[in-house]
């Protein structure tokens, strides 16, 4: 594990650089690269062949017309979790402005990175956030390769049921680069290769009824007696509430529904893809309570269910906006800046942070905003057995890859939306030509596909990854794709490995996560690891973030005092 675990950056001098977001946005990228010993891999692999070129159609034969249609932002504006959200925001601006500053340091410019210094500046403080790497986002970070095309670390859906996220996107004002689609979910039917199921959410309907009509609409994956029986399992999940849900986290998928009466046929058509798409794993192992969660969130929330794509990469897209943002308010963001070691005081608080370039920072609070897995490889000795750290060792973050293919035609059998594969390999996917505006093309596709359950695959070849998807792909694509492109040529590929990401969420893990304040005085955590009741999610990042920035600005005082002892002796030594 610590071998891929290590803090990582793509460029290796660690130099640090200031983060100038519009440089970043007009300068393309080449990278088609491969970080052994890395957070993330990523190779890539183009096909020269004459025949995957992409012809143009004979006089008198119409190209296929592909069509994108998004649908309105729903009016999630009103509902109470999005409210709440918009409160919690609101703190940090309408907080009283700090004599004097504090000055945190962050290390990690993922999404709770980000949303840790974003609401810090907000509330007038003097955030440093100190990214690794040369890239933002880091579970959502993406590159460009040599034709300008963007490849992702993973497929990134946003959700209705994402409050915090949605209000940062309308505090950013960039509302506009979701683009929503039709509220339904949309699964492969395996035992009929290239047929669809849909589960369609009336837009008429109120919540839960839209979404208990979506699931007694569909007659193909459940029959009647099934549907009657999960749905009677269910009832003290609803009636329960949450104390029922975290209760629920001893147990598996698998085992609570045997549990629950409900028959292992419910599991195998709906749950195993579910258990995939919401942790890259199958449902005998990931934890109940997260797949209640997400059902409570999506029964209970109109459009809680409803998704959208983001318009872009979310390094441009998304992150460079809270970049600006952060900047604007008198906050740093610095990429190549890895750190080495956490410095001690001799009473076991953290004097500084120490880079790999041999510079040192120190500030009045410091934020770990890392993968749970880098967090531990850098902690300090005697920090390892104190009960709030010794408990992460449950934690470890979950293999998964992203695949990412460029076909020599448009593919007929897709639709502008997320699919679930239902595939023994593959966990969603979505044609990314016709989902997303800048990687929108009508005559060529892009799929872009989580490989999942991914921990007997991140060690083999990106060759063998691919053969293994389009084996997959042919059962999905009967009358388009074959294993040996007899059919569809593949023009180029992506493949992009992450040996630990989101926290395994198997049972028994959720009392190990721990809260953002720490037992030592002006170190903090951030992180969808954190006890947040959005689990391994982005927006149990950002929400990890703002309460990360919840409690230092409660613990002002304090800090400031701190700051002051720490000031009195280097002074009295000059």
């Amino acid at each position: 594990m610590a071998q891929w675990a290590c803090v990582s950056a793509a460029n290796l001098s660690c130099q640090a650089t200031i983060v100038n977001t519009q440089k970043q946005r007009n300068s393309p990228r080449c990278d088609a690269f491969s970080f052994k010993g890395s957070e993330f891999m990523a190779q890539s692999w183009r096909f020269s062949s004459p025949q995957a070129v992409y012809r143009r159609p004979r006089n008198g034969v119409c190209p296929l017309k592909v069509v994108c249609v998004d649908y309105p932002r729903p009016d999630l504006d009103s509902t109470a979790n999005f409210l709440e959200a918009a409160y919690f925001s609101s703190t940090f601006r309408a907080s009283p402005r700090p004599t004097k500053p504090l000055k945190v340091v962050i290390a990690g410019a993922g999404l709770a990175g980000l949303a840790t210094a974003k609401y810090l500046a907000d509330a007038g403080h003097q955030p440093i956030l100190l990214e690794a790497r040369d890239v933002l986002g880091g579970k959502v970070a993406a590159w460009k390769d040599s034709d300008g095309d963007w490849y992702e670390t993973g497929l990134h859906i946003f959700f209705g049921a994402y409050p915090n996220i949605q209000n940062l996107f309308g505090e950013l004002g960039i509302n506009d680069r979701l683009q929503w689609k039709e509220h339904s979910m949309i699964f492969a039917m395996p035992n009929k290769p290239g047929e669809f199921s849909r589960f369609d959410f009336l837009e008429v309907l109120p919540a839960p009824i839209n979404g208990i009509w979506a699931i007694l609409k569909n007659n193909e994956m459940l029959t009647w007696p099934e549907k009657i029986k999960f749905a009677i399992g269910l009832l003290p999940a609803i009636l329960g509430g949450q104390a029922y849900v975290e209760a629920q986290d001893g147990l598996s998928v698998k085992d609570w529904m045997r549990k629950q009466g409900i028959p292992d046929r419910v599991t195998t058509e709906v749950f195993i893809a579910m258990s995939k798409a919401l942790n890259f794993i199958n449902p005998d192992e990931l934890s109940m309570q997260c797949i209640l969660i997400a059902l409570n969130r999506f029964l209970q929330e109109k459009h809680g269910s409803k998704m959208a794509f983001l318009d872009g990469s979310p390094p441009e897209r998304l992150c460079a906006p809270i970049v600006d943002h952060i900047q604007s308010l008198g906050g740093e963001v610095r990429t190549n800046s890895r750190i080495q070691k956490i410095d001690l005081n001799n009473d076991g608080t953290v004097k500084s942070f120490v880079l790999n370039n041999g510079s040192v920072i120190e500030a009045d609070a410091y934020v770990f905003a890392t993968p749970v897995d880098i967090l531990k490889l850098l902690l300090p000795e005697n920090w390892k057995e104190m009960p709030y750290f010794k408990k992460l060792e449950k934690l470890v973050g979950v293999p998964v890859i992203n695949v990412h293919i460029w076909f020599d035609r448009k593919l007929k059998n897709t639709y502008d939306h997320l699919l679930f594969s239902r595939s023994p390999l593959l966990s969603v996917y979505a044609d990314m030509s016709v989902t997303c505006k800048e990687y929108y093309n009508p005559n060529q596709s892009m799929l872009e596909l989580v490989f999942a359950p991914a921990e007997e695959w991140i060690s083999c070849s990106d060759s063998e990854i691919i053969d293994a998807t389009l084996n997959e792909l042919a059962k999905l694509f009967p009358d388009e794709i074959a294993a040996d492109q007899s059919k569809a040529k593949i023009l180029k590929y992506h493949v992009v490995k992450t040996p630990r990401s989101v926290y395994k969420t198997v049972p028994g893990c959720e009392p190990c996560r721990p809260l953002q304040r720490s037992p030592l005085e002006g170190f903090y955590l951030a992180g969808d690891y954190t006890k947040q009741k959005y689990l391994a999610s982005m927006e149990g990042a950002v929400l990890s973030g703002k309460l990360c920035a919840q409690a230092i600005v409660q613990d002002y005082e304090l800090l400031a005092a701190r700051g002051k002892k720490t000031r009195l002796p280097e002074a009295a030594a000059r």
